[in-house]
Order: C-alpha cells, then sequence, then structure tokens
C-alpha cells in the first residue's frame, strides 16, 4: 500500500503538562483523559471549520501517546472519544502497539506510525527519551531505519532484534535539530525507491 503524506488538518491532543511540552507523564481518572481529549478534538475541529478546512486525523502527543501505546484502557478511552466527536476522523498511533486494538475494538480507521528519528525497544516501542540512545541524530540512520521499514516492513531495535513492523505514515519531530534536512532528505529517497506517496484517506 501507498505511503500516506498528510498535508491537511490534525488534531494532536495531549496532557495539561505545557512547561514540559506534553512529555512527562501524568495520572489522571480515565474520564478526565476523554474529557481533555474531546475539548481538544473540538476546539481544533470548530477552527478547522471556521477556516474552511476538513479535519483528518487525530494523533495523540508526547506522554499521552506512549501511554495509550502500552495501556489498552488508555487507548480505548482515547479511541472513544475521537468516535464521539467524529466517527470518520483516522486516529494515528505507534505500529505494533494498543492504540491499533483499540482503535479496531470501536470501529475507527487507524494508521499505523512509524518514526524516522526514533530508536525502538525490544518489544517494538519507542526507546524512551530518558535513554542517551533515544534519538536517531544522523540522516544516514535515519534514512537507512525509514527505507527498511517501508520495504522490508521491519525495525532493527537497538539491541539488534528484528521487529516486524507496518508503516503507514512516517513521523519526524519539528523540534528535532536536524528535521527539515531529514524530510527533504527522506522524500526524495522515498520517490526516488518507487515509493508512492498519497494523502488519500
Amino acid at each position: 500500500h501507498p505511503l500516506r503524506c498528510l498535508l491537511v488538518s490534525l488534531v494532536h491532543p495531549s496532557y495539561p503538562d505545557k512547561e514540559n511540552f506534553g512529555r512527562k507523564e501524568m495520572v489522571l481518572p480515565l474520564h478526565e483523559i476523554k474529557d481533555l481529549v474531546i475539548e481538544q478534538i473540538q476546539i481544533v475541529k470548530n477552527l478547522a471549520t471556521e477556516a474552511g478546512f476538513t479535519l483528518h486525523h487525530v494523533k495523540p502527543h508526547g506522554a499521552l501517546y506512549n501511554r495509550a501505546a502500552r495501556d489498552i484502557n488508555i487507548a480505548i478511552i482515547i479511541a472513544e472519544a475521537v468516535k464521539e466527536v467524529d466517527p470518520k476522523l483516522i486516529l494515528f498511533g505507534l505500529a505494533n502497539s494498543e492504540s491499533g486494538k483499540a482503535a479496531e475494538k470501536v470501529g475507527l480507521n487507524f494508521y499505523n506510525e512509524v518514526f524516522a528519528d526514533r530508536t525502538y525497544t525490544d518489544d517494538g516501542k519507542l526507546t524512551p527519551r530518558t535513554e542517551s540512545n533515544a534519538l536517531i541524530v544522523t540522516k544516514e540512520a535515519s534514512i537507512e531505519q525509514v527505507l527498511r521499514m517501508i520495504q522490508k516492513e521491519e525495525v532493527i531495535s537497538t539491541s539488534g532484534k528484528i521487529i516486524p513492523i507496518k508503516a503507514d505514515t512516517i513521523c519526524i519531530h519539528g523540534d528535532g535539530t536536524h528535521a527539515v534536512d531529514f524530510v527533504k532528505l527522506l522524500n526524495k529517497l522515498i520517490l526516488d525507491s518507487n515509493i508512492r506517496i498519497s494523502s488519500n484517506s
């Protein structure tokens, strides 16, 4: 299937943690998590509508994203929140995670997301940012990982383990040192490798 490139409006809901950019784990009741996700989606949905855009997908951010990847209860709450606002919205989540199971359970379309600038653990999760090898900082390593994930449907963990993975969409963090260079180079190499990029939902 084609790799999907989405140049449309999205919602990136997170914990109420502005000081740490949503990257700090917070312990909140499930109903509070659902309420904050619904609120954030609705705010952006209203703004998009006013501007003449159609909201396309929801991708939890930071610590909330990672929590949903490993905690099925959190994942289901998020999926239910998305569906409650608009069942046509697509949920983005970490490939091989609880997020995909939750989306299937509640009947949402789901895109498996892989990362160009993050390393993976042996269980297929992202290496925590607290570890020194969590980030991929060279273009060469990033390119190698992305092409392997798309063409071979696998990723190599930090210990060398080969993990099967499905890539529907790729994330590159905008606050990375080489983010713009990564995107430009990856786009060229993906096209040069005859991998079709599609904006279709």
